[in-house]
């Protein structure tokens, strides 16, 4: 047995990790309306009563984008009961906070503000369902930043490249550097990743002395060609990649041959679909970092409401029933409300003790019904259970899993039928939109627009209640196919349309059409402001009437340059840049740290007529889009740290793997990373209270 002053010294990093939270998810149901708050609150208690370094969040803090005055009064409450103290801070940060925290009033970590008392420091990235957003790109992470509850890193504006500055934090003698990336639509990523627009900077000095942490919430399973992140597409000169969004629990650090990092993947504290994969057992962990080794203990979760799923089909039952048997449908009846009765046993068994654990279970019976039988009615079935389950409405779900692969080969696509099944299989309104347009008969297909920007588009519409973004979004296609048409000089209604298909190939699935998405969810705004709606995006704003968020015109509060006194924190001081990197800026040309605003977007109005013919011979005053400033850093970038005195500077490593060597032996996978030792161990027993030696166990890279 080791005791826990061994484990835990002067030098040893203690992470609690956890991702997609998703606070206020059925926040107004009667029965699983607090099941969210009560596991967050969970989690923040097991970090206090750990007395963890600071926690890491993945994402998807928020299930909405725009949570209600409840979920954020909650949310702030719970981070101000369990983060707020005068407990010290044992580690400090050596790395450009102005760049780390760029998008944020307040650029520096929360703990070193003079007027918070911050005993445990909270790190997250934003996810699919709390990205940023309206008319200023704010999220309700930021709000929390502002209030100084949380330190929200990993934003990226840009849809050109990407450039990812680690917070380089260190205790004792181990160094952490922590690089995060909050949730991009994945078809764009993988392109940019493709590419090689994606960068991650590492610290030109002892850069074997570092152990890399890397935040990202995207796919990580294949749900399409491009439609997630490949973990080959990851650096190898990582070490732990802590990977948010997908929601089954798979927390145990699974190695990748090929890259030589360790991936972790703690899932979701909370069932948000009746899927297989949010079956298993939520746990969070407790990642403890030493010099170069690691350990990762798993901690179950006690407030999250049980879950059971069975699948059945019924034609591997002959014994009991056929189709054409008399009164078969009440004999499948009976049969399925013995299945139910089952779970709610084992699940009435496995709650014993939990007194934490909610009393109703999730109940979930999938039906295969192939074969010619019938599906009875489904709600009458339910309602036999609920006093007994927390999901009465949809106990029973009916399947028939052949037809459903033919009627996807069919040329006719039952629409309504789709989207049911869609909304099983968690596809999004984007995928929907694009299955429509590729089943579609040519004659309703788009001309003018690309499908992945109209799903985009609808995706807005949808799931922001951003009214205007499909019309905006086709007032500015059109106008821009306009202009196209005059430069190339077309004439004949032949040439046009030959002109108009060749245009619209070349910008498919390139940054442009994000630009143009972009772009017009930008109007969007402009014109719900000028109509003067009351949403959350206008509350949030400073009252300022500009849209464009790419400047640096805005200059960012100076950090305080004292501590609060406190003999304990003495260690906190914030270290001034020698060469600070901001859009456009070079070493002797420093910016501002945060993101003002550029000038003001014009907004005019379209002609109301689609016809290209008609606005070609009669042109439309147009709009000149305000071009904004891309984000630039220079080679090399210099920080300096009042705390230790050494002065850290960063080297831009290979985007792609394939092509590190040619840069420097630091970023080689030959040279440094065979040097390196990295020790991993973990419990793979479900006995997760058994006493262990974290840093006993050391295994060679290669």
């Amino acid at each position: 047995m080791t005791s826990e002053n061994t484990l835990d010294d002067e030098d040893t990093f203690k992470i609690l990790i956890a991702t997609d939270i998703h606070l206020g998810y059925l926040e107004k149901d009667a029965i699983r309306g607090n099941d969210t708050f009560n596991t967050f609150d969970e989690i923040l208690k097991c970090a206090k009563e750990n007395q963890v370094d600071f926690i890491l969040l993945g994402g998807d803090l928020f299930h909405d984008n725009k949570p209600s005055r409840r979920c954020l009064h909650s949310c702030i409450s719970l981070l101000r009961k369990y983060c707020m103290g005068d407990s010290p801070i044992l580690f400090h940060i050596l790395s450009d906070q102005a760049v780390n925290f760029s998008n944020s009033k307040f650029p520096w970590v929360n703990y070193q503000d003079e007027n918070l008392n911050i005993s445990i420091p909270v790190f997250s990235v934003h996810g699919n369902h709390d990205d940023p957003t309206g008319a200023d790109g704010l999220c309700a992470l930021d709000i929390l930043s502002s209030a100084g509850l949380i330190n929200h890193f990993g934003r990226c504006q840009s849809v050109d490249r990407i450039e990812i500055s680690p917070v380089l934090l260190q205790k004792g003698n181990t160094k952490i550097a922590l690089y995060g990336i909050g949730s991009v639509p994945d078809e764009r990523l993988y392109r940019m990743f493709v590419n090689k627009q994606v960068t991650m900077l590492r610290p030109r000095e002892d850069q074997d002395l570092w152990f890399n942490i890397f935040t990202i919430h995207q796919n990580r399973s294949k749900h399409g060609a491009t439609n997630y992140i490949p973990e080959q597409f990851l650096d190898d000169f990582l070490d732990l990649v802590v990977w948010g969004h997908e929601h089954e629990c798979l927390i145990n650090p699974n190695r990748n041959e090929q890259q030589l990092f360790y991936v972790t993947q703690p899932g979701s504290s909370v069932a948000t679909s009746l899927s297989p994969g949010e079956a298993a057992k939520k746990h969070i962990g407790l990642l403890r970092v030493k010099g170069r080794k690691m350990n990762l203990q798993k901690i179950p979760l006690h407030t999250v409401r049980q879950f059971f799923i069975q699948d059945v089909a019924l034609s591997d039952h002959p014994d009991l029933f056929s189709p054409d048997m008399p009164k078969v449908n009440q004999k499948v009846e009976a049969f399925c409300q013995d299945k139910v009765e089952a779970m709610l046993e084992e699940a009435e068994r496995d709650r014993l003790g939990q007194h934490h654990t909610p009393e109703k279970p999730l109940i979930r019976l999938r039906v295969d019904y192939s074969g010619g039988f019938e599906a009875f009615n489904a709600t009458r079935f339910s309602q036999k259970f609920v006093e007994q389950v927390a999901n009465p409405k949809d106990v029973i779900h009916f399947v028939r899993q052949k037809e459903n692969k033919a009627r996807v080969k069919d040329d006719d696509l039952d629409f309504g039928q789709f989207m049911t099944q869609s909304s099983t299989e968690g596809l999004r309104v984007e995928d929907l939109v694009k299955e429509y347009f590729r089943t579609a008969e040519k004659t309703v297909q788009l001309s003018l627009l690309t499908e992945q920007g109209m799903g985009k588009a609808v995706q807005e519409f949808v799931d922001k209640e951003e009214k205007d973004a499909i019309e905006e979004l086709i007032k500015y296609q059109l106008e821009k196919t306009q202009r196209h048409l005059q430069q190339r000089g077309v004439l004949t209604e032949e040439e046009i349309d030959q002109e108009i298909s060749r245009f619209r190939e070349t910008k498919r699935n390139t940054a442009e059409e994000d630009e143009e998405v972009q772009e017009a969810l930008k109007r969007a705004k402009a014109h719900r402001i000028e109509r003067g709606d009351t949403t959350e995006d206008l509350e949030l704003s400073d009252g300022l009437d500009d849209f464009n968020m790419d400047s640096d015109e805005q200059a960012a509060p100076a950090p305080p340059t004292r501590g609060r006194g406190r003999g304990s924190r003495g260690g906190r001081g914030r270290g001034q840049t020698t060469a600070r990197r901001g859009r456009g800026a070079t070493a002797s040309e420093p910016k501002p740290a945060t993101r003002g605003r550029s000038q003001k977007a014009t907004v005019v109005n379209t002609s109301q007529s689609r016809n290209i013919m008609d606005a070609f011979q009669a042109p439309l005053q147009r709009s000149s889009r305000a071009t904004s400033a891309t984000k630039s850093y220079n080679e090399d970038a210099t920080i300096d740290d009042d705390d230790s005195g050494d002065d850290v500077s960063f080297v831009k490593p290979s985007s792609r793997p394939t092509q590190r060597a040619a840069f420097s032996s630091s970023t080689s996978r030959g040279s440094s990373q065979s040097q390196s030792l990295k020790g991993v161990t973990f419990d793979d027993d479900d006995d997760d209270e058994e006493e262990f030696d974290p840093f006993k166990a050391r295994s060679g890279r290669r």
